[in-house]
């Protein structure tokens, strides 16, 4: 029996009752009537519950993911988070970011290798809780973290009450690495620069859609990206495939496909927002919309040789200023600053958005800009601080990888994390078989405005 993730009616219902409070949406008359039937009243822990619901339980559930649906946002929510193109670049304003001394090349080359590297550190221990990360790291000698994560000198009973990421340990510890496994946090970066070759800037919501349909198994997306998958192929048009049953739209899918909209518009903030909000648009909306504008302004900054300031200053130009996810970025900036320890810092982001589900958008966000900004353009300060940091740890891993790699260049980052990467990618996208990151790069470099 296959209990499909990201899917099931039955366990869709309790994460839409999480999205509709955390928006302020009323629907506690409707939670009274799926706990009454038997629902759940929490999520299942992995996206799928062991055991199919009973017809009738499933029939309701359908019935409130379309009630869900409906229910009317509060008129505060659409005035301080819109989801319009032209509203969310409403108050965006060029920042003073010549590009610096430094090749272009070798900065999008950096973004590269800099975006593996990060993703590739926190594979092992992603679904881990934070203290698991910590108890894991601190067993073998790798706390603070400083080096891929290994199992060698793991003590065993750490090991079986934290138990690493099932798919990722052959590939991902130190001692297994042999170049860049396959990940969503690079095939995404795959299909944007697809995008761009196939149809230069002018693509459509329409044919990221059909990208999908054409370059990825339904297996190999997750979450907001899995529900848009499934309502494309029931026919539901691209425009409203993110709208539809999907109470995954404030996650961090399109943070993380966002990074080659910027990379390929140094110094342009706008115009990578425009690309990446026509591409996160059909999977996501409001703080999800806003992830994948802030990463693409932040990463335009990037390769344009700004420095971190100015990079998270870039990415919140494009993002509206009432919006939680502008909160989240100043709250990860200030905490930075504080002169709260490393360790006492991300405690209190966990206590202030630790009710929030791990691949949520938001907690992860004021994680990255935590690591971005105490990392002051150190590439192994940033990455080790948004890995040991917890939540979704490879994609945060990858997008602060991605940006002070993007800061840094390829020629100055620290060879203990690239090199293990070989120059290679391992990928089941069509059309990017065999590739290495230096091939990767001249492409980008190719379709850059």
């Amino acid at each position: 029996m296959i209990r499909l993730s990201w899917t099931q009616p039955e366990d869709l219902v309790p994460h839409a009752f999480a999205a509709a409070a955390l928006d302020g949406r009323d629907a506690e008359h409707l939670r009274e009537r799926w706990i009454a039937a038997g629902g759940a009243a929490e999520p299942a822990v992995g996206g799928a519950s062991p055991e199919p619901a009973p017809a009738p339980l499933r029939a309701l559930a359908r019935w409130l993911l379309a009630e869900l649906d409906g229910l009317p946002d509060p008129e505060t929510l659409n005035a301080d988070e819109p989801e319009a193109l032209d509203a969310i670049l409403a108050d965006i304003a060029p920042v003073d970011s010549p590009e610096r001394p430094g090749d272009l090349a070798d900065r999008v080359l950096g973004a590269w290798l800099g975006r593996a590297a990060g993703c590739l550190l926190g594979k092992p221990v992603e679904k881990l809780p934070l203290h698991g990360i910590r108890a894991v790291a601190r067993s073998t000698g790798n706390w603070p973290l400083h080096g891929y994560f290994t199992a060698q000198g793991l003590d065993p009973a750490v090991a079986a009450a934290h138990p690493w990421n099932r798919r990722s340990r052959p590939t991902s510890l130190a001692e297994n690495i042999d170049g860049m496994p396959e990940d969503d946090d690079l095939n995404f970066p795959l299909i944007a620069l697809h995008l761009l070759e196939r149809h230069g800037d002018e693509f459509t919501t329409d044919d990221v859609a059909q990208a999908w349909l054409d370059l990825l198994p339904g297996g190999r997306v997750f979450t907001a990206e899995r529900i848009a998958y499934r309502n494309l192929l029931d026919g539901v048009e691209p425009e409203a495939a993110g709208k539809v049953a999907n109470p995954f739209r404030d996650w961090i899918g399109a943070q993380i496909r966002a990074d080659l909209y910027g990379w390929t518009r140094p110094g342009d903030p706008r115009g990578a927002a425009r690309l990446a909000w026509t591409d996160a648009r059909l999977s996501h909306g409001r703080n999800g919309i806003y992830g994948a504008v802030f990463v693409a302004a932040a990463s335009a900054a990037a390769v344009a040789g700004a420095s971190v300031k100015e990079v998270l200053e870039t990415g919140l130009f494009a993002v509206p200023p009432r919006s939680r996810y502008a909160e989240a970025v100043a709250r990860g900036v200030d905490l930075a600053h504080s002169a709260a320890p490393d360790e006492s810092a991300v405690d209190t982001l966990h206590r202030e958005y630790g009710a929030h589900h791990w691949v949520h958008v938001l907690p992860n966000t004021a994680l990255l800009a935590f690591a971005l900004a105490r990392g002051e353009g150190d590439f192994e300060r940033t990455i080790t601080l948004a890995v040991s940091g917890g939540w979704d740890t490879d994609s945060v891993g990858a997008t602060a990888g991605a940006l002070t790699g993007a800061m840094t260049g390829a020629n100055a980052l620290p060879p203990k994390w690239i090199d293990p990467l070989d120059d290679r990618l391992a990928t089941s996208v069509p059309g990017f078989a065999g590739a290495r990151f230096t091939d990767l790069a001249a492409r980008t470099l190719a379709v850059t405005r």
